[in-house]
């Protein structure tokens, strides 16, 4: 397994994934305000490590405070959870992770518990959240794999592997699942532009699973599906509305097309946790904008004009009626979404924190 990141007693320590695939390094965050740098700076990304790893930054801002009364450290809270949510819009895990520890706080803090205590329960509470998200992942894997084609080429877009979790992955550990149970697949990596997470991750961390893996450049998939050659599309998601709508990696809405118009399921994993039943559709969802230097610059290197206008949206949002089905940790969701997720929601109740009030 993968380790993407950890809770140690110097501080977390992140697999710098800015680095990968050329160099394996980590970067040490002590503080709170390190750990937002290393979201903002996509040193770790990946909607269920981004929530992880705030609650971990909300949880390690807590432990190093030296506030001596409980007035003084709810205010210190508060600022804490403010720049963290300030990190990255898209992605609700950031804001389920960051709601996890404050509302244990607001609990502990309330009945009058010690401040040693409190801080204790809030490491306690994160490291416990980094556990579950492997188990959720396994667990995802388990209800897709079988999915999956016994022998075929499957489509995956951005990197929902180990690297984007906490250690197992949601699309990438659907995959992972189905291989161990004996399917004989191949993949096919997007390069996903302009960060090159395919490229760069998704076929790292498949390499070392020694499972077949292809990158194609991102505008290369629409001649492979009409060839024959794809026969299943997996990806993650960084926040799915009420309806089933699912926002990704941008890139992601023009493959779903094309895998609808081919007749090849398109799937998409994620937990539980990455719905956001208080969103009603795509059009309520952030679409973070990154640096224009992203497109404009590769490895350094000036690959446009000087003065030329530049568009870089992180994510784009695709329409429920594209999505085959929702793979999640609790089981497999079919249209109508509204109503599936509902109904899982209901069976789950407490899977899924109210994370308006971080927002």
């Amino acid at each position: 397994m993968i380790p993407t990141f950890e809770w140690t007693p110097a501080g977390i320590n992140f697999l710098d994934q800015t680095k990968l695939p050329l160099e394996e390094s980590y970067v040490l965050a002590t503080d709170y305000r390190q750990v937002a740098t290393v979201i903002r700076d996509m040193i770790v990304r990946g909607a269920p490590a981004i929530g992880v790893s705030a609650a971990m930054g909300v949880a390690i801002g807590i432990e190093r405070s030296t506030a001596g009364d409980l007035p003084t450290l709810s205010a210190e809270v508060e600022i804490i959870c403010r720049t963290l949510a300030e990190t990255r819009p898209t992605a609700v895990n950031l804001f389920w992770g960051i709601a996890q520890v404050r509302d244990l706080y607001t609990r502990l803090a309330s009945s009058g518990a010690p401040i040693p205590r409190i801080k204790q329960e809030v490491v306690a509470l994160a490291n416990r959240l980094y556990d579950e998200d492997i188990a959720q992942c396994k667990a995802l894997g388990a209800h897709g794999a079988s999915l999956l084609p016994q022998q075929g080429t499957v489509l995956t877009h951005c990197n929902a592997g180990a690297l984007a979790t906490c250690g197992y992955g949601t699309a990438l550990g659907v995959i992972r699942a189905a291989v161990e149970r004996g399917h004989r697949l191949d993949v096919l990596a997007d390069e996903t532009r302009p960060y090159l997470q395919g490229a760069r991750l998704t076929a790292w961390e498949l390499m070392k699973d020694s499972i077949p893996t292809t990158v194609l450049c991102d505008n290369m998939a629409g001649h492979l599906m009409s060839k024959g050659r794809i026969q299943a599309v997996i990806v993650g998601a960084d926040r799915i509305a009420a309806n089933g709508d699912t926002a990704n990696k941008i890139g992601t809405y023009s493959v779903a097309i094309l895998a609808k118009e081919h007749g090849i399921p398109f799937y998409v994993a994620a937990p539980f946790n990455t719905i956001d039943l208080e969103t009603a559709s795509g059009e309520g969802i952030p679409i973070e904008q990154r640096n224009p230097r992203e497109v404009t610059h590769s490895n350094g290197k000036q690959m446009t004009p000087d003065g030329v206008g530049i568009e870089n949206p992180a994510f784009d949002v695709t329409p429920a009626r594209y999505i085959t089905a929702i793979i999640t940790e609790h089981g497999v969701l079919r249209p109508p979404y509204a109503n599936a997720i509902r109904s899982m929601a209901a069976v789950s109740a407490g899977a899924m924190t109210a994370v308006s009030s971080v927002r």
